[in-house]
């Protein structure tokens, strides 16, 4: 004996709403999705650090989008180069986490440090080495191939104009010079986010173009950069983003518009870490 044949179900009625089960979704095109918060490429969260009675770093929260310019910018003795020293596995904290893409810098430095790529200020280097084998040194580091490391090396020396300098010591570099071989070693493994105290400083103004070029062209392909700098002019340029540090703490932080609050940065910049009100008159250097 056949089984009977299943019954349709019958079809709604004229008028009456669907059932859950026949209920529309959503049209995209009239209500679209939320877009996902964009992910932090580099995560401090209350960051603390003590030197003896000395607070330099107090608390400091900063979340730097991935894919972002980004400028740390302050007064002498804010905390920015000790904030950017714990921030890339240089200075331990006293108290805080970092996170490098979502990994935590401390507790899995194998994993992080090798997405970072890190200029300090006041670089110490091998200076004995010559441009050129510095910048392998660091490769080589880093367990690169050699013949990777050679071509990669050749196209730094090239665009940082290093060319000529590639045989010659760094200990007989100039300041500039330095500070372009630094920024070298700390391109050469194809770093996600570079971090970088005061990258332009005694640097002239052609070279401060190509470097200017090579960090906009790392960020324009999904990389990250941090930098600390003194010049708001150069930051307002660069930065999509800025937080402002003074007295170990972040007294502002977002993008870079609304931290101006439609106004010039060095003026907000001012507002915010305040003047020196008790300024000596030098009368005695008035020419007579």
């Amino acid at each position: 004996m056949s089984s009977p044949a299943p019954v349709p179900e019958p079809a709604p009625e004229p008028g009456l709403a669907p059932g859950p089960d026949l209920a529309p979704g959503p049209d995209p095109a009239t209500n679209p999705a939320p877009a996902p918060a964009p992910a932090s490429a580099l995560s401090l969260r209350g960051l603390h650090k003590r030197f003896g009675a000395t607070i330099a770093v107090d608390g400091i929260d900063l979340e730097i989008p991935r894919g972002s310019f980004y400028g740390v910018v302050g007064p002498n003795g804010a905390g920015k180069t000790t904030t950017l020293s714990m921030a890339t596995g240089l200075l331990e904290p006293d108290a805080g986490v970092v996170l490098v893409d979502g990994v935590d810098l401390w507790a899995d430095p194998a994993t992080a440090k090798p997405m970072l790529g890190v200029l300090p200020d006041g670089l110490h280097t091998f200076d004995k080495l010559t441009g050129g084998e510095l910048i392998s040194y660091a490769g080589l580091l880093r367990g690169m191939d050699r013949s990777v490391v050679r071509e990669r090396r050749d196209d730094l020396l090239a665009a940082l104009d290093l060319e000529t300098a590639a045989s010659t010591l760094v200990t007989d570099f100039s300041a500039g010079m330095t500070k372009k071989i630094g920024l070298a070693c700390a391109l050469v493994h194809a770093p996600r986010v570079l971090v970088l105290d005061e990258p332009f400083e005694a640097v002239d103004p052609v070279s401060a173009g190509a470097i200017r070029r090579i960090l906009e062209s790392f960020v324009d392909s999904g990389g990250t950069v941090v930098l600390s700098s003194h010049v708001m002019a150069l930051v307002e340029r660069l930065c999509d983003h800025v937080a402002v540090v003074g007295s170990g703490r972040v007294l502002a932080a977002g993008a870079i518009d609304e931290v101006r609050a439609g106004r010039d940065l060095e003026e907000r910049f001012v507002d915010l870490v305040g003047t020196e009100s008790d300024t000596k008159d030098l009368a005695w250097l008035r020419q007579s």
